[in-house]
């Protein structure tokens, strides 16, 4: 039995150790001698910095289980072609005949090179989903999404419960998801009863119009003292250019401007209300306080279930998560290995049901699909209704 190397890409996730200890766990079953982490990420591959994860103690294993993030390390490293060369090599050295790549599209293009420059070197090379952003094409939803989603309804109804105590002003929550609103969207299940926050969702598929958000945000405001907007950092004018500034870029990675603070700063200016911006970002990635059980269960399933695939000679495959049709209508999922070739770099969005049509909130359609994947994780609140006199 030849030995295996997991690797972990791209931004870390509340899940991304869960999806670790699934690897482990199934490579100790299926009698893997060595079970190699490479150390930050795909430059530990080039460095030749592995851990040695067979080592861990059954203590340390679980620990894993309630450690956010990364316990190996990731990373945004950029791969140059003569990198990938060089892997068949050093894979050889260290009797590596397994090679997992745990992250989202550019950890799966890094995937499909990999595999590429591996054929028939008896090499099997295999993907496993992860991104908070939910934007992994095919398959239904991608470990760390849930935790994230659970999260950031959980972080809105707490905030719609402040402004709610004391409606005085605007508060714009500002959402990961540069290019697809699937995180942002799921704001919306902080809602218990219609009224509640948010009041206003808005999405980078649908172009940002400034004065339909200043008319929402004045009528809301009239009406209830105190709104919650919820924005994705990637809002794009009518224009197609972002509402704000690029301030820094390297490779795929792009940072602009706080969204969320040039938006109330636009409610101040313009409206002359009271507004504030909030801002989760990493807390919201990665946080455990709120994470979603149905997540971490199948964060360690997709995990198990690359390494049966790799086991048994697949290669070129990224594990997959589908729906399964029941006849009560309950959640239920099933595993299915897709071409990495069809999911590299290729950015899943938000489709139009799931988007109302004015284009500042979602539909049930969207909270249905939702609400199996992050609601476990969400927290009761008490609310005094206004009693008739007798």
């Amino acid at each position: 039995m030849q030995n295996l190397l997991i690797v972990h890409g791209g931004g870390p996730s509340a899940v991304l150790n869960a999806s670790l200890y699934g690897v482990i766990e199934e490579a100790k079953k299926q009698g893997i001698p060595k079970i190699y982490g490479a150390k930050g990420g795909s430059e530990g591959i080039l460095k030749e910095s592995f851990f040695e994860l067979e080592k861990l103690t059954a203590e340390e294993l679980a620990m894993m289980l309630q450690t956010p993030g990364s316990v190996i390390g990731t990373s945004r490293f950029e791969l140059k072609p003569a990198d990938y060369k060089t892997m068949p090599a050093i894979f050889k050295k260290y009797g590596i005949g397994y090679v997992l790549l745990n992250g989202g599209n550019g950890t799966m293009d890094t995937c499909g090179k990999i595999c590429h420059v591996c054929e028939d070197s008896g090499i099997f090379v295999m993907g496993i989903p992860k991104t908070v952003d939910n934007d992994i094409t095919i398959t239904d939803h991608t470990p760390g999404f849930g935790s994230a989603a659970s999260f950031l309804a959980e972080t809105v109804r707490e905030i719609g419960a402040d402004v709610r105590s004391l409606p005085i002003h605007v508060c714009v929550v500002e959402a990961m998801g540069r290019n697809a609103g699937w995180l942002t969207a799921a704001s919306a299940l902080a809602r218990e009863e219609p009224g509640d926050a948010p009041h206003l969702i808005y999405l980078p598929e649908r172009p940002f119009k400034e004065e339909e958000f200043l008319a929402d945000v004045r009528r809301l405001y009239e009406e209830k003292g105190g709104v919650v907007v919820v924005a994705s950092e990637g809002l794009r004018g009518e224009d197609k250019k972002p509402i704000v500034p690029l301030i820094y870029s390297s490779g795929r990675a792009e940072y602009f401007g706080d969204v969320g603070a040039y938006l109330a700063e636009l409610v101040i200016k313009k409206l002359g209300i009271k507004a504030r911006s909030e801002k989760p970002g990493l807390l919201g990635r990665t946080s455990i306080s709120t994470r979603s059980k149905t997540d971490v269960e199948e964060a360690i399933l997709v995990g198990r279930e690359a390494v049966k695939a790799a086991v048994k000679g697949e290669s070129g495959q990224m594990v997959g998560l589908f729906r399964t049709e029941t006849e009560d209508g309950s959640y239920r999922i099933h595993t299915g290995l897709i071409s990495v070739e069809e999911v590299m770099l290729h950015e899943k969005k938000m489709p139009d049901s799931y988007i109302n049509e004015r284009g500042n909130d979602v539909t049930q359609e969207y909270l249905d699909w939702c609400e199996p994947l992050a609601g476990d994780g969400l927290q009761k609140m008490l609310k005094l209704k206004k009693r008739e006199k007798e």
